[in-house]
Parts: structure tokens; C-alpha cells; sequence
């Protein structure tokens, strides 16, 4: 029986149409960028000795549940191929074609590419990768399979990146949002001695002696992809759900919103109450240590900040907030205290990356001796940490236990952005929601 796989009418259709030398495609959230860019790439696999190439900047997001890989199979199972290499390549044993996924974690992973000839090139969530990688893998864009060689990407914005200003000529200035008019409409561009240089028409770009490419970007958001929003309905409730520039990026589309104070937390998210549940399912003390005193030299450092949350079923509770400025032994000291009060609650400790994060909190686990001490280590900027936090505050599921330590909390929490001066409650109390997550998922999937 015959499997038909076609893109979804709007903005998909007009992608895989599209026919200029690079194409970016997105621009928001839930818009079936991945099935599109997958669709696009996997055309030619009835095509003899086509090779195409997809990248995502890591491995673990090709093999992420839903993601890439996933994405792939429901394209290319129901077409009878067969995938190779543990899910990192489409082979079709007819053609000799090929589609590869691969990951470009690091700058220098652009030269394993070296000599490569792919007919087509994807990546997926363009943002991600460096402007550097991006136009290095311009140069192995080449054919010998009789497909014209051509580049695509998908993307969500991002106002600090560099496709916001490749994509600019698309994007209204002041408004941050995708210029109807101009949606899909093909400009030129070439790129000498690392500068860029664009043109209504090829030929202006030609009398300059240089080589131009053709170049467009197609928007699209979730509203256009009526699969998922049969599928799971209450996605537009999720994505309203999270801070105020991600709400404005991924549902509206807007590559204008940054961070600001206010963004990620406002004090009317959370409702004050006189005690937590006394058979809760799991505690911790989180704590984010600054290790530093108040002197001459230093007027207004950061503060060791120790964070007790508890967790009763999907509802979480700020039970109490220590705060101090101390050198390290007095800060050991303090901790322990603390550690004594609390008794039974686990302590969890935040490890900066490096040899030198290692052992101090190997030293501090040590002097914890007889308490239940875990190290956490901090891998991702503060505010990638605070964005699941603050999606849990927005849709009122975090509570705070009245106590005089709450004024200092919740100010704080307000001013939190991006470039916050002082962000260390916002640290411990993200760092002990991520901690009970993940205790919370691992007991869910261990029942399984």
C-alpha cells in the first residue's frame, strides 16, 4: 500500500517549496519546524548517492524524547526504511542515499566535516550554533547526486543571537515581530573577508565580483500546526504559562523580549501560608554559598543563602530562608547549625565546575559528616536554572511559609533578570525545586 507523508498546509508547505540557497524557518514555538526540516532532508532519499546532513548542537537533543530522532521515525518508518548506525543515519539500500543527524557541540567539531559533500544541510534550532559554524558549512553545502545543493534552518528567537541580525531585513525593529509583507520573499547575500553584504538582486552583488547565494526566512507558530493542536490542546496553556519574555518569544514570536526585573517572578504568584503539610513527600536544604564577608574592600557581596523547600504530591513549599555573609569557616559552621536544626532534611550543596568546586564541597561533605549531604553540579547559566521554577510560580504551584525572612525573598526574586546583581535566593530556591524534580521523576519512573 502506498504511504503518502505530505507538510502541513501554511508555512510548512511554503518551506518545503521554497527555493532559495538557504531558508530559515520558525521563529516560534510548536510551529512543526523539526517534522519540516526532517521532510525536507529525507525527500531525496529515493534519489541514488543524495547525501544530506542534519545537525542539533548536542547529541543528547537528537536522542531527546520527541525530538529529532523520534521525529524521524514517525517520517521515515511508515516508508519502510530502516534506520543504521544505533539512530544516527537513514539509509535507503536502493539508492545508496543517505540522511545524517549529527551533533556540533563544540566550534571545533566544524572541521570534522573537512572534505565533506552534502547536498543538503540542516540544523535545527539554528540559534544554538555559532555564526562561524554556521558559514563553515556553507563550504561543504556541494552536490554529485544531480540535487542543487542547498541549506536550511529552524529556530526559535533569540534577540542576543546572530540570526537576529542575518534575519533583520525580515524582523520589524521596533516591534521584534516578523514582517508580513516580507515573509518568504528571497534576498541575496554574499559573505567576503567575514563581512556580509546584501542585495535586492543577484546581479548588483555580481558586478562586485562576488558570489551570491539566495537567502529567506518563513515564520510560523504553533497555530499553524493544527497535528499538534489536536494532539495536545493545552500546549498554548503551557507556553502562556512561562515568564514573560519566553511567553513573548516562543507563542508570539517576538525576537525583541529580553529579561528584564519582573520577568521571572512577581510576589502576587505566590500565596503565603502558615505551614507546610507535616507528611510531605520529600525536603531539602539547597544551599548557593558565597563564602564571603562584608568589609571595606567589599561592600555588598553575595550571600550564602540556604533554601528549605518541601514537596507534597505537585505542590511546592519555601519553609524557611537562612541568609549571611561569612568567610569559608564560619560558613561551614553555619551550615552544620542549620543542618542540626533542620535534622532529618537533606542537604544539598551547590558545586561550582572545576577541580576546585570538586574539592570544596568535598571538604564541606566531610565536615557534614552523620547528615544526608548531596553535591549539585551548577552546569547552566542562572536563569536556564530559574525558568522551571518560575513556570511553577506562574501557574501558582509554589507556596511560601510567612516568616520576617519573606520581604528580603520576594524582593528579590522581583528584581531577578538575566544580568540580576544579586541572584542568591533565586539560586537556592531554583536549586532546591530542580532537586525535588528530579527526585520526583526518579521515583515515578522506578515505578514503571
Amino acid at each position: 500500500m502506498l504511504t503518502e507523508i505530505r507538510p502541513l498546509p501554511g508555512p510548512q508547505e511554503r518551506f518545503l517549496a521554497c527555493t532559495a540557497d538557504i531558508a530559515v524557518y520558525g521563529g516560534a514555538a510548536g510551529g512543526a519546524k523539526t517534522f519540516g526540516l526532517i521532510l525536507d532532508g529525507g525527500r531525496w532519499l529515493w534519489t541514488p548517492n543524495y547525501a544530506g546532513l542534519i545537525f542539533r548542537r548536542t547529541f543528547p537533543q537528537i536522542m531527546a524524547p520527541g525530538g529529532l530522532w523520534d521525529t524521524s521515525m514517525e517520517v521515515f518508518s511508515p516508508l519502510g526504511l530502516t534506520p543504521k548506525q544505533a539512530g544516527t543515519e537513514w539509509v535507503n539500500p536502493a539508492t545508496s542515499a543517505r540522511l545524517k543527524f549529527s551533533h556540533m557541540q563544540h566550534v571545533k567539531n566544524m572541521h570534522d566535516w573537512q572534505g565533506s559533500q552534502m547536498a543538503f544541510i540542516g540544523f535545527d534550532e539554528l540559534t544554538h550554533f555559532t555564526r562561524e559554524q554556521f558559514f563553515y558549512m556553507i563550504s561543504r553545502n556541494r552536490s554529485i547526486c544531480g540535487v542543487r545543493p542547498y541549506m536550511r534552518g529552524t529556530c526559535n528567537p533569540d534577540p542576543d543571537s546572530w540570526l537576529r541580525r542575518f534575519l533583520e531585513w525580515w524582523i520589524d525593529e521596533e516591534t521584534g515581530f516578523p514582517i508580513p509583507e516580507r515573509d518568504g520573499k528571497i534576498r541575496w547575500m554574499a559573505r567576503e573577508g567575514g563581512e556580509l553584504f546584501w542585495a535586492d538582486d543577484p546581479t548588483t552583488l555580481r558586478k562586485k565580483g562576488l558570489d551570491p547565494k539566495s537567502v529567506t526566512f518563513i515564520a510560523a507558530n504553533v497555530k499553524d500546526n493544527t497535528v499538534l493542536m489536536k494532539r495536545d490542546p493545552g500546549y498554548i496553556a503551557s507556553l502562556k504559562a512561562m515568564v514573560s519574555h519566553e511567553r513573548e518569544r516562543l507563542l508570539n514570536g517576538n525576537w525583541n523580549a529580553r529579561a528584564k526585573a519582573g520577568s521571572y517572578f512577581k510576589r502576587q504568584m505566590f500565596d503565603i501560608v502558615d505551614a507546610a503539610p507535616a507528611n510531605f513527600d520529600d525536603e531539602v536544604r539547597y544551599w548557593d554559598r558565597a563564602a564571603t564577608e562584608v568589609s571595606e574592600t567589599s561592600q555588598d557581596p553575595d550571600a550564602t543563602v540556604g533554601l528549605r523547600m518541601t514537596r507534597k504530591g505537585d505542590i511546592f513549599y519555601i519553609t524557611d530562608v537562612r541568609r549571611f555573609f561569612a568567610g569559608p569557616g564560619e560558613t561551614q559552621t553555619n551550615i552544620r547549625t542549620v543542618a542540626v536544626q533542620d535534622r532529618q532534611c537533606t542537604v544539598a550543596l551547590e558545586q561550582d565546575p572545576g577541580a576546585a568546586g570538586k574539592s570544596e564541597v568535598h571538604t564541606l561533605i566531610s565536615f557534614l559528616k552523620g547528615f544526608r549531604v548531596e553535591a549539585v553540579l551548577a552546569t547552566k547559566a542562572k536563569e536556564v536554572r530559574a525558568k522551571p521554577f518560575s513556570s511553577q510560580c506562574t501557574a501558582r504551584n509554589v507556596k511560601v511559609v510567612r516568616g520576617p525572612w519573606n520581604d528580603s525573598f520576594f524582593s528579590e526574586l522581583e528584581s531577578f533578570s538575566s544580568k540580576g546583581i544579586h541572584d542568591d535566593q533565586v539560586d537556592a530556591a531554583s536549586g532546591a525545586f530542580n532537586y525535588l524534580c528530579r527526585n520526583m521523576n526518579s521515583s515515578r519512573r522506578s515505578t514503571f
